[in-house]
């Protein structure tokens, strides 16, 4: 590119990189760190063909067109959100509640009778009725009523970290199960 051409690529960016940069962040959605990335990667496209083209302007627009045009056919689901500060739950979003949630609640049942952890799992991890946890047991449905009543009294009572919700909810909650009665 001779001295002359490089001057006049100059004067046109110096001229226009604001009106070509609004335009920018229309066509990316008000992505301003993404509008300047396609304005620039739109120039040095126009830059190498500086010297063929006659509407220096037209031409950089089309190629910003053409380019963001391909960015919304090219998106990927694995990009990374840009913020400008670190989201207020960062504990929460990145999923370590919920293993830890998990953790607690297989503490907890390790406190309780083997039987009393059985009638539990099968109620709310296994997602089984009363009359399916009897039959499994074989028990009665109403030795199956009182013994899922106590122990849930005495996991509420030896694992307050659980929170104050019903305790069948804290403890469906790590695998989304909850009892058929409870369900809408």
């Amino acid at each position: 590119m001779d001295p002359q051409d490089n001057e006049s690529f100059r004067e046109f960016v110096d001229a226009r990189w604001s009106a070509l940069l609004r335009l920018a962040n229309l066509l990316t959605g008000g992505d301003r760190h993404e509008a300047e990335d396609l304005v620039q990667s739109a120039l040095m496209k126009a830059l190498g063909r500086w010297r063929h083209v006659e509407n220096p302007e037209a031409y950089v627009r089309k190629v910003m067109y053409r380019q963001q045009i391909s960015r919304w056919r090219l998106r990927r689901p694995h990009r990374e959100p840009t913020f400008a500060a670190p989201p207020r739950d960062a504990g929460v979003a990145d999923g370590t509640g919920a293993a830890d949630l998990r953790i607690t609640v297989r503490q907890a049942l390790a406190r309780l009778t083997a039987r009393q952890r059985t009638v539990l799992v099968l109620r709310y991890f296994e997602d089984l009725s009363e009359s399916e946890v009897a039959a499994v047991l074989g028990c009665s449905i109403g030795t199956v009523r009182s013994t899922t009543h106590r122990s849930l009294a005495r996991l509420r009572a030896q694992a307050p970290e659980l929170g104050g919700g019903p305790a069948a909810d804290a403890i469906t909650a790590p695998l989304g199960n909850a009892p058929k009665g409870a369900r809408a």
